[in-house]
């Protein structure tokens, strides 16, 4: 075998321009297959982190009406929904892949809050002590809540930065007082995410998803709740999952957990076949949106791997021209090889493994051009890219395969020579 490699070696480099010339239908073809490859993987790799946000595996589970979240901004609470109790936080907090998990109330938008005549735009959330670390944040500015602010009835705030832009200009919120619902709550931080992540907004739905952070997030301990909104309301869970795949399964068991206690799964007025105003917690697959949009474009992505197979194929058909070529030119070799005992088999093995060496030399070659067309790409039409090392290896192997398939032919051409019409030939 070894001795095989050093000839076709030999024979490649003793012809390097029609060898360079037969090697770039395989170079072209690996090259397209590897860059297109690459912008596909990166390409879902961003529709999955513009879904699931920042990258911290967290899922939330909410109160649901049918296909609708349940918003308490325009709704009062439903009849039947109870406080979380401590067991079922216990049993939540207890799933398997859950890290942590926080319980808290939310108002998507809020008209009642000011700060002097700035009204405030955005969401409010009353939150439990978990939930910093279970949604990423961190305080930039000021403190965060003390415990015992966690446990008693204070009235203090945290803001994010958008929050602070809308109402205070800018400028630095710390023992400042704000108004919610008529109750003076005193800013004592603020808080950004420890993964900052700014969506992409391409459509009316995007738009849809991501309108509930565009006017900031204020917190409140979830203790002081009460003081401006309601008393015992609903609360939401948000669950941070060990990994991203694991983001279904947490949610769906946390759900399963939530709606055991629900008394009641019907708004007032509603029937439990009524699936319009049926009250349930779901939680938000934004996984498994992703995974829909990827789906979507998977049809397209295969039509373009495909029509770059096509230049393979081309230069597969090469291979076997150049490689029926040399069994002409090197007739006389062939016979005088099976003259002194030369075997069919050592013959083929000869140029089959000639066939292979020029096309992986073919498909190194594609590999390293399609990884810097790949990044050429991704720099000028600012499309992200994830080099697969699984498809660099399955291109080589690839590439391989073409050279031994179209070098048979003249393999066996070669091997079934008869010795003395090779010897008489010129």
């Amino acid at each position: 075998m070894l001795e095989n490699i050093r000839l076709s070696l030999q024979g490649i480099f003793s012809h390097k321009v029609r060898s360079i010339l037969t090697m770039l239908g395989i170079i072209i073809g690996i090259a397209a297959i590897i860059a297109i490859v690459s912008t596909i993987k990166g390409t879902n790799e961003q529709i999955k982190n513009n879904l699931i946000g920042s990258g911290n595996n967290t899922v939330n589970i909410q109160l649901y009406q049918g296909e609708s979240p349940y918003d308490f901004s325009y709704q009062s609470a439903p009849d039947g929904v109870p406080v979380v109790s401590d067991s079922i936080r216990s049993q939540i907090r207890d799933l398997e892949n859950v890290e942590s998990a926080s319980f808290y109330r939310t108002r998507s938008y809020c008209e009642n809050v000011f700060y002097e005549d700035t009204q405030y735009g955005g969401a409010m959330y009353g939150i439990d002590d978990a939930y910093f670390d279970t949604a990423g944040y961190q305080i930039q500015q000021g403190r965060g809540f003390s415990q015992t602010e966690y446990t008693d009835n204070r009235k203090v705030a945290i803001l994010d930065n958008t929050a602070v832009k809308s109402l205070f200009a800018g400028t630095s919120p710390i023992g400042k007082t704000v108004d919610i619902n008529g109750e003076p709550f005193t800013v004592i931080g603020v808080a950004i995410e420890t993964n900052p992540f700014e969506p992409v907004i391409n459509s009316v739905e995007d738009y849809w998803t991501y309108m509930g952070t565009s006017g900031g997030k204020m917190f409140i301990p979830a203790k002081s709740w009460p003081i401006a909104y309601a008393y015992d309301e609903p609360e939401n869970c948000l669950c941070r999952a060990s990994d991203t795949d694991s983001m279904p399964t947490v949610g769906k068991k946390a759900a399963d957990l939530l709606n055991s206690a629900l008394q009641t799964q019907t708004a007032a007025g509603g029937s439990d076949s009524d699936s319009s105003t049926k009250i349930q917690y779901q939680s938000e697959d934004l996984l498994k949106q992703a995974k829909s949009l990827q789906k979507l474009s998977s049809s397209t992505n295969t039509m373009l791997i495909w029509i770059a197979s096509i230049s393979l194929l081309v230069g597969g058909i090469g291979v076997m021209n150049i490689m029926l070529v040399s069994v002409t030119e090197r007739t006389r070799e062939i016979g005088l090889k099976k003259a002194i005992g030369a075997k069919k088999g050592s013959i083929l093995a000869q140029f089959l493994t000639e066939a292979s060496v020029l096309t992986s030399i073919g498909g190194v070659i594609g590999v390293g051009i399609g990884i810097g067309l790949a990044q050429l790409i991704s720099k000028v039409a600012s499309v992200p890219v994830a080099i697969s090392s699984l498809s660099i290896v399955v291109s080589v192997v690839f590439s391989m395969v073409v050279g031994i398939v179209f070098g048979l032919i003249p393999s066996v051409k070669a091997a079934n020579l008869n010795p003395i019409d090779a010897l008489r030939y010129e």
